[in-house]
């Protein structure tokens, strides 16, 4: 990639454990991007931000503008911070087979839940990201639907690349 050759963009958007962040860091690898998990930018510093009066929304798009491009998570990407990404997924899928995929991550690191809790928070975590007034949770009009209810890890990646592929 040449210094005036446009970034090229992946914006991937979903709710919470539909496996987004597992995408964009294999897809980060695959195409030589650097990977920015918004979620965690949010929870790291949003709250400094927005109380300095910084516009987080801006340093995420100067992120993804930076050559050779990036491959940014999150829950409005490609509606919001990046709508003019290359490539635009929402990967979804099923809230049982979410709160099951959460629910083996915490029972892993000894967290005391069960997975009717889990299910419960799951439904609750998707009713306020759908319903928030700023920046709510649903695909852009021009996204690729990724539903990998069904699907293991290898089979949503090999299905990604090749939309990230027909894109380039």
């Amino acid at each position: 990639m040449t210094a005036d050759t446009p970034p090229f963009i992946i914006a991937i958007d979903g709710p919470a454990a539909s496996g987004k962040g597992t995408l964009s860091r294999s897809l980060a690898a695959e195409f030589g991007l650097r990977h920015l998990d918004t979620g965690l930018t949010y929870r790291a510093v949003g709250r400094q931000l927005l109380q300095n009066g910084d516009p987080l929304d801006e340093l995420q798009r100067a992120f993804a503008a930076t050559p050779p491009g990036a491959v940014l998570d999150g829950r409005d990407i490609g509606t919001v911070v990046c709508p003019q990404a290359n490539v635009k997924l929402f990967i979804t899928a099923s809230p049982h087979e979410r709160a099951m995929r959460r629910f083996k991550e915490v029972q892993a690191h000894g967290t005391a839940i069960t997975f009717e809790q889990m299910l419960e928070d799951i439904n609750e975590r998707d009713a306020r990201d759908i319903g928030r007034a700023d920046s709510p949770l649903h695909p852009a009009s021009d996204a690729h639907l990724l539903d990998t209810s069904e699907m293991d890890i290898a089979a949503a990646f090999a299905e990604a690349v090749a939309i990230v592929k027909a894109a380039r």
